[in-house]
């Protein structure tokens, strides 16, 4: 087969790297229409594809673009809308943040969160991202990724006590999944247990599994959301359920944890990508181990929300697999991973290694979103998705996080 040479591009820097495998002196890629066509050295690939468009990178590191397993990309200007509607204050609990969302978000238009939607998608590209877990609360605010740059992984967020009108909603949401852009792939978000009547979640589980649609869900993220699921008592009650209207809706003592209550409608399972998990028990994490579930943890929203820190010494040594998200600017400062793996390490140290962590925000982010195939690392076939990233010297990890330097972010192997 001949190639012509054309439609190739090589890209070649100091050093190429897939984190969890030794860095490449002097490596390369060739491009072919958006995707890798094959790896190596400079000179293995210039001696191959000699009359192609080179593209050179030199004192730099040629690595995968970062995968952001959870992030709430229309919370973009949250800060903002805070500040403008009086409510610029730090919440004391997770209650009070959930209660100070409720009030922003009411003041806020639509066209201002498409707005923000789309702010959202460029600042993680100028962060090095370009895959994304994103959760969208409204079909119509998927416009935002027409056109836009990337392979993403997009879950409609399913909410409802009122079993009445979830079922309109759930079936709006799964005809906006019919329209999906080719480029990136549907998935559905229900929310969180404190947010869902669980009369309602067979039925999300039929929709997700005859439309073999991937699941996100929020897990065991703070102690309130166990005290409701027990007794149905405490700041959740209290608070959230009469701001919107679910006092109604509160259920008898359920006497039963976060996990066992998705499980109990066949929600957790090897495509159920389940976030936070800081109050998991050892045996709900056994339960997500036997599911096949994925876990994504964000460190700096946790500390922010002052929920508490993940036990991830239970989940390494139950052996689930692990990514990263930055979850959304109303929780913390940055849609950063460079930012979210350097707080990781401080608080995870001796328990997640640098290296552990440049793989969950890669591969085993990729992995997370069921998109490996296509992103998180550089291999044939997949999307020229990658970070050009400046460092003077050797190629470590220790290195890239120490002195490493973001130059430029080529998707599909153009540059951002």
């Amino acid at each position: 087969m001949l190639i012509s040479m054309n439609t190739i591009t090589l890209h070649t820097a100091s050093w190429l790297f897939n984190p969890g495998r030794p860095p490449i002196p002097g490596g390369a890629l060739a491009v072919r229409d958006g995707r890798i066509l094959e790896t190596g050295t400079a000179e293995e690939l210039t001696s191959r594809y000699g009359a192609a468009q080179r593209i050179d990178y030199p004192g730099c590191v040629l690595l995968p673009g970062f995968v952001n397993a959870h992030i709430h990309l229309e919370l973009t200007h949250f800060p903002a809308w805070r500040l403008r509607g009086g409510l610029d204050y730090h919440p004391r609990t997770f209650a009070d943040w959930l209660v100070q969302m409720v009030k922003v978000r009411r003041g806020v238009a639509p066209e201002e969160v498409l707005a923000s939607l789309k702010a959202g998608i460029e600042t993680s590209l100028w962060a090095g991202t370009t895959c994304v877990g994103d959760i969208i609360t409204s079909p119509e605010l998927l416009q935002a990724y027409q056109g836009a740059p990337g392979s993403n992984r997009l879950y409609l967020e399913l909410i409802g006590q009122d079993t009445s009108l979830f079922s309109g909603r759930l079936q709006k949401a799964l005809d906006a999944l019919k329209t999906f852009d080719a480029s990136h792939h549907p998935g559905l978000s229900p929310h969180a247990p404190y947010t869902l009547n669980g009369a309602v979640l067979p039925a999300i589980a039929e929709a997700a599994r005859r439309g073999e649609y991937p699941l996100s869900l929020h897990l065991a993220e703070s102690t309130a959301e166990d005290t409701l699921l027990f007794d149905s008592t405490g700041p959740l009650a209290e608070l959230l359920y009469p701001l919107v209207g679910w006092s109604d809706f509160l259920p008898p003592p359920r006497r039963t944890t976060p996990a066992r209550f998705f499980d109990a409608a066949g929600l957790l399972g090897p495509q159920t990508l389940a976030v936070h998990c800081v109050h998991l028990t050892p045996a709900d994490g056994v339960l997500l181990k036997e599911r096949g579930v994925t876990i994504c943890l964000c460190p700096r929203s946790n500390e922010r929300l002052a929920v508490g820190t993940a036990p991830v010494h239970l989940f390494r040594k139950l052996d689930i697999p692990l990514c990263l998200g930055t979850d959304s600017l109303a929780s913390n400062d940055s849609l950063s991973l460079w930012d979210e793996i350097r707080f990781a390490l401080d608080i995870y140290r001796g328990e997640l290694s640098p290296d552990d962590l440049l793989v969950m925000a890669t591969s085993g982010g990729a992995a997370g979103l069921g998109l490996a195939d296509a992103v998180g690392s550089l291999e044939p076939g997949k999307r020229a998705d990658f970070q050009v990233v400046e460092l003077d010297g050797a190629c470590t990890v220790q290195r890239l996080l120490s002195h490493g330097k973001l130059q430029a972010v080529l998707v599909g192997g153009v540059e951002r």
